[in-house]
């Protein structure tokens, strides 16, 4: 059963073959004898899980089924679930237990799907490898044959390692410069950032308001489809969310691609990207030309700005956001502070991690007085322009394809010491959340037996037709189908 898709386990449930209770205490056995060599989970919910499968199954006998009731799923830790535990992978969470439910985990919880617990992340969100999480690295499954310890991507490494493991058939996570993009890259699984404001983010532990976005991750488009059902939509909680129609994401999946016309941008295929990266990106679009796609070339002349212009912008909104982690509501408290000023400054010091505390440093200095015109409007500015150029692009084709990562995932250890060669691994995927447009991650191939993602870029709200390109490609390639020895 760990080897099938949700649309199939869904069917599974629906035709009796197997209940809800049996397919999640398999789903938990498989988590406790395998997680040891991933730590892909901080949260497991045995108790509870096996409890919302009792219900599910006795829905399913009352007829009162929707294609998720007694499936299932993880959360990522950056979503506040009542009365389990939510990290946010950092000591400053590591006892918080929230009195209520993110409006994502609502909605899951309303569908009747069975959470098995919450993954592993980075700290607050910060990071590109799921290395600075307090509760310890996650490691790919992949690589793992050959005795290598390899990273998973960030920041929700956890929900794609535990995917990819194959302990778990979906999970959620939230994409703030690449975070369920790049994760979903380099573990060889399915993964979608939609619109900013398509997806609720009440109930999401913020680290930058203006660019997260949470979105599924899973096995197959068809999957991820099923998911977006579930989580876009209009949340009157989230002053940030679009009222805007949700069309059945599953409804348009086998459409045919004849006349998708597909641009791809030159400043994406540079020399940050390694030759034989490029050739199984280049090989999968000839599978779309395939199918009756037509490609051209396109620019997208700002792009070599958004990294600088993110690693202001994200920063700053960090910096702002943490600033309520002080000690005195909730979260972790220094011992015996002396003062005020020392419980702050103890807490603060004590709580965060080296990264979150580089973001906030960076952050704080690009909003302080003399320096805000310089470097925060600065960098609004060439967000804006970095919007136009996707504006543009998408007046002359319909999807943009690229890579998402520069390379294959990378060893453990390898960039934590150099912080600037670790965020240039977002070069692909930072200005899609600038611009706040939709882009997901499909299994490509593979590099020296490792995953490789190409990407899938569209215009606003074209969900839809991101997940039907990705479905297609599904139906004439078996690589979202590998799995890790």
């Amino acid at each position: 059963m760990h080897n099938k898709s949700v649309a199939e386990l869904s069917r599974e449930l629906e035709s009796g073959t197997i209940s809800s209770v049996e397919l999640t205490q398999q789903f938990l056995d498989r988590i406790k004898r395998e997680d040891s060599q991933y730590n892909s989970f901080i949260t497991v919910s045995d108790e509870q899980a096996l409890t919302e499968a009792k219900t599910a199954d006795e829905m399913r006998a009352a007829g009162k089924a929707t294609a998720w009731t007694g499936v299932p799923f993880a959360h990522k830790d950056i979503f506040c679930t009542n009365g389990v535990g939510t990290s946010c992978g950092s000591k400053m969470l590591e006892n918080f237990v929230p009195p209520y439910d993110a409006t994502v985990v609502e909605k899951f919880k309303q569908a009747g799907a069975v959470c098995l617990g919450k993954t592993n992340m980075d700290e607050f969100a910060m990071g590109s490898s799921n290395e600075s999480s307090f509760f310890g690295a996650v490691t790919n499954p992949w690589g793992l044959s050959k005795g290598e310890k390899r990273v998973p991507g960030g920041s929700s490494g956890g929900s794609a390692a535990a995917i990819a493991a194959r302990l778990v058939p979906a999970a959620t996570g939230t994409d703030t410069g690449g975070s369920i993009r790049q994760p979903s890259a380099l573990c060889g699984i399915t993964g979608l950032k939609p619109t900013y404001g398509r997806v609720s983010r009440y109930g999401i532990i913020a680290f930058a308001s203006s660019l997260d976005q949470a979105g599924p991750m899973a096995r197959t488009a068809e999957d991820a489809a099923l998911m977006m059902n579930v989580m876009a939509g209009f949340d009157p909680k989230d002053s940030t969310c679009i009222d805007r129609e949700v069309p059945d994401y599953t409804a348009t999946l086998s459409e045919p691609l004849k006349g998708l016309k597909i641009g791809l941008p030159k400043e994406y295929f540079s020399d940050q990207l390694s030759p034989v990266m490029e050739e199984q990106v280049r090989n999968a679009v000839r599978e779309y030309e395939k199918m009756g796609a037509t490609v051209k070339e396109v620019s997208l002349p700002n792009a070599r700005l958004a990294i600088a212009a993110y690693y202001v912008i994200a920063p700053a909104e960090a910096s702002a956001n943490l600033s309520r982690f002080d000690g005195v509501r909730y979260g972790y408290r220094c011992a015996d502070p002396k003062d005020l000023m020392d419980m702050y400054t103890r807490t603060r010091a004590e709580g965060f991690g080296n990264e979150v505390k580089r973001r906030i440093l960076v952050g704080s200095y690009a909003l302080s007085a003399g320096y805000f015109d310089a470097y925060y409007l600065k960098a609004q500015k060439v967000r804006r322009l970095i919007q136009q150029d996707f504006i543009n692009a998408f007046k002359e084709v319909d999807v943009l394809m690229s890579p998402v990562t520069p390379s294959p995932a990378f060893i453990q250890g390898e960039k934590t010491t150099d912080p600037v060669s670790m965020y240039l691994e977002d070069v692909f995927t930072i200005a899609i959340n600038l611009a706040g447009i939709p882009a997901m991650s499909v299994p490509a191939g593979f590099v020296d037996g490792l995953p490789v993602g190409l990407q899938i870029i569209g215009d606003y709200f074209s969900e839809a037709r991101l997940l039907n390109a990705a479905h297609q490609f599904q139906q004439v390639t078996d690589w979202h189908q590998r799995e890790p020895q």
